[in-house]
């Protein structure tokens, strides 16, 4: 997609490319490495909280595992946005090289695996997603296939069942599901299981009952 347009909005974890790193809104005063990060690729991912004045709240990464800053951005100075599912589509750019470590075969797996019987509205979040996104090479050798799954309710559970069954028996690395609906995020594997699950909401983790449809 292209730029926020009037009335469109962002959702969590979609990516946006900002007009200029000197647009945030920062939570708290940047350190050196948000600065680095931003300067190399000016990209930031849309992050799970409360409306603020119009402002979509959004995060910066850092080539660490620690380093993340949480800052808001007006949809004015958002020049790009891509949701997960579109981000599919650029694996085939990748150089040969980025594509042998393991969360990007994992990817590939999960691919055929959903081909059939997944859900329609899925993609890559996390650093796969990241550098999808941006080009700035974060997936390493030891890194995990996040993955997020668009929902307009929360799923049957026969059906999340199924998608976790589906997933690769031995994918070349580990991959963690999401299911995003409006009311907020769930595990697939903690959703499917039944009984009580935790919902990510822009108020915090939530204890939800079991879910009701089988």
């Amino acid at each position: 997609m292209g730029a926020l347009s009037p009335g469109q909005r962002a959702q969590v974890h979609d990516l946006l490319r900002l007009a200029s790193p000197r647009v945030l809104h920062w939570e708290q005063a940047p350190q050196a490495w948000a600065q680095e990060a931003l300067a190399a690729a000016p990209w930031v991912v849309t992050r799970r909280a409360a409306a603020r004045a119009g402002r979509i709240a959004v995060g910066v990464r850092g080539a660490q595992r620690t380093q993340r800053a949480a800052a808001w951005v007006d949809a004015a100075d958002v020049r790009e946005w891509l949701r997960p599912p579109e981000l599919r589509a650029r694996v085939a750019g990748l150089d040969p090289a980025r594509t042998a470590l393991g969360a990007w075969a994992a990817l590939a797996q999960l691919e055929q695996a959903w081909s059939a019987c997944g859900p329609s509205d899925w993609g890559p979040a996390g650093s796969v997603g990241f550098e999808l996104a941006s080009g700035w090479a974060c997936v390493g050798p030891a890194s995990d296939l996040d993955i997020v799954v668009r929902c307009a309710r929360a799923p049957a559970r026969a059906r999340a069942r199924g998608w976790l069954a589906a997933l690769p028996r031995q994918a070349a690395a580990r991959i963690d599901v999401l299911l995003e609906w409006p009311a907020g995020g769930a595990a697939l594997s903690e959703f499917a299981a039944g009984g009580c699950y935790l919902l990510r909401s822009p108020r915090g983790a939530l204890l939800r009952p079991a879910p009701r449809s089988a």
